[in-house]
């Protein structure tokens, strides 16, 4: 009985705080108010909870929704190292560590659009050809939604069956493409459709507006002399990261927004555009790449632009048991966040 007594003390010490009681966790949930809050780990721990991006409420669609976050869990198309199907989900619990205002830029995302994790397409892991039917079919109820998608993939092949639907809404768009590698093959295997394609089908497909691409960050060893004659054919900007080296990439961003103007722009960012130096955890790694605070430079570089869809693709975390590559994957998408059109500065 004392035990039980000093139990009951004890716990009840605990329910208050002074002369204020402890009040409940607050509910993940759509917001009543005009806006969704994240949770912030002032009240309740990082580890508590579902695990959303950004520690979000979760919806089923994207209905009533400015931007969401959307997971497309597929690796089917990787020429290397698998793993970037588990992409979305560490990327979503790395999240938790990013906060809600850009303290740099001033950005306040939250404040300014209505966001939610809409959860994963289902893709088919065992037939690449069907989960780009099914990714296109799920970006086309986003499109005709009004909300901007932010996809968590999976490798390099998803944002081919993206921008059949994004530009069956806003017609052939303005690309910046950051990589280590241009994905404008012909052909593997004798397959046309797997991550070093995307590009070469969204130019058959006449997804992309060719004089207002940009690939950033190219590099690597290749089986040509001329692997880039296809892109330039194109008329894409290819800009190798040998002349990003040891340099601020804000005067190139200033050239970019220029070369865009005011027309749609889709972001690409593949992670294996960092250096692995900083981003080991993707499955075809290339030395010698960007900088982590020159992938910054190229996303806030991006504020202004008639932004209308982004991803960030090919994180393999098997590869990076620290969990930094899913970290930098994560506040990348958020910096992307930040940069959308509508979203305004405090």
């Amino acid at each position: 009985m004392h035990l039980l007594s000093s139990s009951r003390s004890f716990l009840g010490s605990l329910l208050v705080c002074g002369s204020r009681k402890l009040q409940s966790p607050p509910e993940r949930r759509i917001s009543d108010t005009r806006f969704n809050a994240p949770l912030s780990a002032e009240e309740v721990a990082r580890p508590v909870g579902v695990c959303t991006m950004m520690r979000l409420p979760y919806q089923e669609s994207a209905e009533g929704l400015n931007a969401a976050f959307i997971g497309v869990p597929l690796d089917t198309g990787t020429s290397n190292r698998p793993g970037a199907r588990f992409g979305p989900r560490h990327i979503r619990a790395e999240s938790s560590m990013v906060r809600t205002y850009n303290a740099t830029t001033r950005a306040a995302p939250y404040n300014s659009l209505v966001v939610a994790d809409i959860g994963d397409v289902h893709v088919n892991l065992y037939n690449l050809k069907d989960s780009c039917r099914r990714i296109r079919e799920a970006y086309q109820k986003i499109m005709a939604a009004g909300c901007i998608p932010l996809t968590l993939g999976g490798d390099h092949t998803i944002t081919y069956p993206i921008l059949l639907a994004v530009a069956e809404r806003h017609g052939p768009v303005g690309l910046i493409h950051v990589d280590a590698h241009t994905d404008t093959g012909e052909q593997a295997l004798g397959e046309k459709i797997y991550h070093g394609t995307p590009f070469r089908r969204c130019v058959d497909e006449g997804l992309l507006d060719c004089k207002r691409v940009v690939q950033i960050g190219i590099r690597g060893s290749s089986y040509s002399p001329e692997p880039y004659k296809f892109c330039r054919e194109q008329g894409f900007r290819v800009v190798f990261a040998e002349d990003c080296w040891s340099k601020s990439l804000v005067p190139l961003m200033s050239e970019v927004r220029q070369q865009m103007g005011d027309k749609p722009v889709y972001l690409s960012f593949d992670i294996d555009g960092i250096d692995p130096s900083f981003a080991p955890g993707t499955g075809t790694p290339e030395i010698g790449g960007l900088t982590t605070h020159q992938a910054l430079e190229i996303i806030r570089g991006s504020r202004g632009l008639n932004l209308v869809g982004c991803d960030l693709v090919e994180v393999a975390p098997m590869y990076d048991l620290s969990g930094n590559t899913a970290l930098t994957a994560a506040n990348l998408l958020f910096e992307m966040l930040c940069v959308l059109p509508g979203v305004q500065s405090y």
